[in-house]
């Protein structure tokens, strides 16, 4: 049976990972600058993370949520203390696309609204309601085009305003940075008069935090870089190393009902494990001060390359913008370098997601590469 064929393809096979390596099936190393869009937060195979892993899967890897799980509890405990959240209610669930699905649900029941306000370039998922809060009509089927949502550009709060005062938004899902559409970013004022402006008219902030959570900014949350308290933070992708899990965490003035949210697999024991494992590894490893020191480092090199036009982003959540499309550059740095980026829909961007575990001799190494590139790209053109 043929897979569906959704995914254009590099040709390479990795088979294993250890840290910011990957390798593929002839031993071929590959510095993963990318890992797998921001989802290898403490590096493949950490050992921690493996041995909690294991040891889970060993004794109970699934059971259902009709049941006690104190691993769940546990998880909560240390995403609070960790975020700095306090207060805050914990859903647990496998996606951030469910993640998002769960949070707008919750805002439409917690209002009573349908009508969702969102931003340009913004992604938060594939599915119903998520999509359709999308800027990408692409991936819009008609089916989740019958969702009300209205998208408008970033930094443009008289809009924001008149959208809110007509009474009928549930909820402003925002990304503090931008990950899919290119590592753009409101203003402060911005942020923090839409945090204003939601509570002044029932509609529920929601932060969409999936890439950019858990230090990948250089603070827990992306979120805290400015004056802002959302109603809902919606988490994923560096959340499990690569285990899927997803959640949302939820205001207390937000009450929670029976049946009102659910899922299958969300908050299953072998995910709590591993949702576990990585908050123990960036504290212990002081990985979100390695993220600001590293991100220091990048940028310093950066801005050393004529090459370069801007430089987007915030802590290893990175942008390198150039005038001309980076498809074959990124296909030079993959096949003759054995490095990989990735891309946005921004196509002059290349967009750095490393592992929190990434070092200056890591960096060091992707620079070099890129400018020899981005040497070979001149005397081509030339």
């Amino acid at each position: 049976m043929p897979l569906f064929n959704v995914y254009p393809l590099y040709d390479v096979t990795p088979v294993s990972g250890k840290g910011v390596y990957v390798y593929d099936e002839k031993g071929t190393e590959y510095l993963d600058l990318y890992g797998g869009h921001a989802v290898i937060s403490i590096g493949h195979a950490h050992p921690k993370y493996v041995e909690a892993v294991t040891n889970q899967v060993s004794k109970l890897g699934f059971y259902s949520n009709a049941i006690q799980n104190p691993l769940q509890v546990e998880l909560a405990d240390k995403i609070e203390a960790h975020s700095g959240c306090k207060d805050y209610e914990l859903f647990l669930c496998s996606s951030g696309a469910e993640a998002n699905e769960n949070a707008l649900k919750l805002a439409s029941f917690r209002t009573g609204k349908a009508r969702v306000l969102a931003f340009s370039n913004g992604f938060h998922g594939r599915t119903s309601a998520a999509v359709a809060a999308t800027d990408n009509k692409n991936i819009i089927a008609p089916i989740n085009a019958q969702q009300a949502v209205a998208i408008l550009p970033l930094n443009d709060i008289e809009g924001v305003k008149k959208e809110l005062e007509k009474g009928d938004v549930c909820a402003v899902i925002v990304e503090f940075i931008q990950g899919v559409g290119g590592l753009d970013e409101g203003s402060a004022e911005f942020f923090e008069a839409v945090d204003a402006l939601c509570k002044a008219n029932n509609t529920m902030f929601i932060a969409d935090e999936v890439q950019s959570g858990y230090g990948r900014s250089g603070k827990f949350f992306a979120f805290q870089h400015y004056n802002v308290n959302p109603d809902i933070i919606s988490i994923a992708k560096g959340m499990g190393n690569g285990f899927p899990i997803g959640g949302i965490l939820i205001h207390p003035d937000i009450e929670a009902k029976f049946g009102m949210l659910g899922t299958t697999f969300g908050g299953n024991h072998l995910a709590c494990a591993a949702g576990l494992s990585v908050l123990n590894v960036i504290e212990e490893q002081k990985l979100i001060d390695n993220v600001n020191a590293m991100s220091m480092y990048f940028i310093k090199l950066a801005e050393t390359i004529p090459q370069i036009k801007n430089i987007k982003g915030r802590g290893l959540m990175l942008g390198l913008e150039f005038d001309f499309e980076v498809g074959d550059l990124r296909k030079k740095l993959i096949y003759d370098h054995n490095i990989f980026t990735g891309g946005a829909a921004n196509k002059k961007l290349l967009r750095i997601l490393p592992p929190l575990t990434v070092r200056k001799e890591h960096i060091s190494m992707f620079f070099e590469a890129l400018i020899e590139v981005l040497s070979e790209v001149k005397s081509t053109v030339v």
